[in-house]
């Protein structure tokens, strides 16, 4: 089962209405902030990640879409994904959050990246 990791920023859905206004390059830029960010979150979490097969570890991806970026941990033939990452008390398996250290690590990069892309937008846009 793939675990999602996911943000609330405060305004973002305003200034997401507000650049849904503008033109289709502009959008385009967002998307692309979104999936650098997702990757370098994505990065990270496979650096810190337990590993004895290597499967988990390569089963962390990311994407993006125009409101942002998701990291994904586990598909089908690596279910332990999400015991793994929040723990399993009946069976003694202690929580490694390493996809949400890996976004709390992360996060002044990933926030630069967005504001990077977003004033890129606005300084072509006056």
């Amino acid at each position: 089962m793939a675990q999602d990791v996911t943000f609330k920023v405060e305004g973002l859905n305003k200034m997401l209405r507000a650049l849904e206004k503008l033109d289709g390059e502009a959008k385009q830029q967002f998307k692309a902030a979104g999936k650098q960010a997702g990757e370098t979150v994505a990065k990270e979490a496979r650096g810190i990640v337990p590993v004895r097969s290597g499967r988990l570890k390569e089963s962390i991806k990311s994407s993006a879409t125009g409101r942002g970026a998701v990291v994904r941990a586990g598909r089908a033939a690596v279910p332990y994904a999400g015991p793994i990452h929040f723990g399993w008390f009946r069976r003694r398996i202690m929580p490694k959050p390493f996809l949400y250290q890996a976004a709390d690590r992360r996060v002044d990069e990933v926030v630069d990246q967005y504001l990077a892309q977003i004033y890129q937008v606005w300084n072509r846009n006056i």
